[in-house]
């Protein structure tokens, strides 16, 4: 049956990523963090970024793009900026390198970033962001692709889907989180949507003559298009602007011309940056984290919900039952391990 489903723990999901992403090469402190991403994205039920991305990952390690055991160098830039150098491997362990140091300079000065360059990054943002957010800070991500986006008006790709995440500390409750990416929708959306022989909605992509389109394998072959017209556009051109050209990484542009055709994960850099309430707060910290808990009361005592709030939800179900993983999708996971 097409909506057959399988159950899996929080546990298994993990061990399944990490024995997939080593049966395939990759060194285990690798594997090892992008399980960690997966299963938060599965637990979360992010399905474009869960079991789905190990397809994806896969993929880019069998054509050869990305450095297996790359040992990712750290750089103390500055009191406030540390880089860190992926050296062409997955991004999730640059980032766990990194953000340790990215927490203890905010909350030594009151603002800090990590730059990381030459990674290949097909992860959420938000779990990033959260977990600065639980140092007690707010936090900013943001990240190229390739260019798979035209610019409001014009029907040429530029920009990538862009993704930017914010996260805001809330002591003894989840943080206030978004996570979106400044194209319409996630590319890996799409690709759901195909794997599902459904349609997708209008305004979300381009044919390849440049017609909007419900077709998903039409919109794969053509571009996808900004959310809110001009006003994506402008954040993707400001991302492009930010985790690209500023730390010296490249651009969603030459991060398509880089993968030379292979169709796989983008390579290209990532910025995140780090504030400390209290030091911008001074003395009216305390009255500025009250205020705050003011306003998301007033949203949500009208029946709005946060962002983030559906995730946090599906978190607590899948701590308790685990998780449902479309039987199809399973099948194809394992069939990476031969089995």
């Amino acid at each position: 049956m097409a909506d057959a489903t399988v159950n899996l723990s929080l546990a298994q999901v993990h061990q399944l990523s990490a024995d997939t992403l080593i049966h395939h090469g990759l060194a285990p402190e690798h594997a090892q963090s992008i399980a960690r991403v997966i299963a938060a994205g599965q637990r979360d039920e992010c399905n474009s970024h869960g079991l789905y991305r190990l397809i994806s990952c896969v993929d880019a390690i069998r054509k050869g793009k990305v450095a297996l055991d790359a040992v990712p160098e750290v750089e103390d830039v500055s009191p406030a900026i540390i880089r860190v150098d992926a050296r062409f491997g997955f991004s999730q362990l640059a980032f766990e390198r990194g953000v340790e140091s990215l927490i203890s300079k905010a909350q030594a000065i009151g603002i800090a970033a990590l730059a990381i360059n030459n990674c290949y990054h097909f992860s959420a943002l938000w779990p990033e962001v959260e977990r600065i957010a639980d140092a007690g800070l707010a936090a900013l991500a943001m990240t190229p692709s390739h260019s798979w986006v035209v610019p409001a008006g014009g029907t040429k790709p530029v920009y990538g889907t862009n993704p930017i995440a914010f996260a805001w500390p809330r002591p003894g409750k989840h943080p206030y989180v978004f996570d979106f990416a400044t194209s319409a929708t996630a590319r890996g959306e799409i690709e759901l949507h195909r794997r599902a022989g459904k349609k997708i909605p209008l305004g979300w992509a381009l044919d390849a003559s440049g017609q909007p389109t419900e077709d998903p394998q039409e919109a794969l072959r053509g571009a996808m298009l900004a959310f809110g017209g001009h006003k994506g556009s402008a954040l993707s051109a400001m991302i492009e602007l930010m985790a690209g050209a500023m730390i010296g990484d490249m651009l969603s542009k030459q991060s398509q011309e880089f993968d030379e055709g292979a169709q796989v994960t983008p390579c290209h850099g990532e910025l995140l940056l780090a504030f400390n309430p209290k030091m911008f707060g001074g003395a009216g910290a305390s009255l500025g984290m009250e205020r705050a808990e003011a306003m998301f009361d007033s949203i949500t005592s009208q029946g709005a919900r946060l962002p983030s709030q559906r995730r946090f939800e599906a978190r607590r179900r899948s701590a308790e039952h685990g998780v449902s993983i479309p039987a199809a999708l399973y099948k194809d996971v394992l069939a990476l391990t031969g089995r």
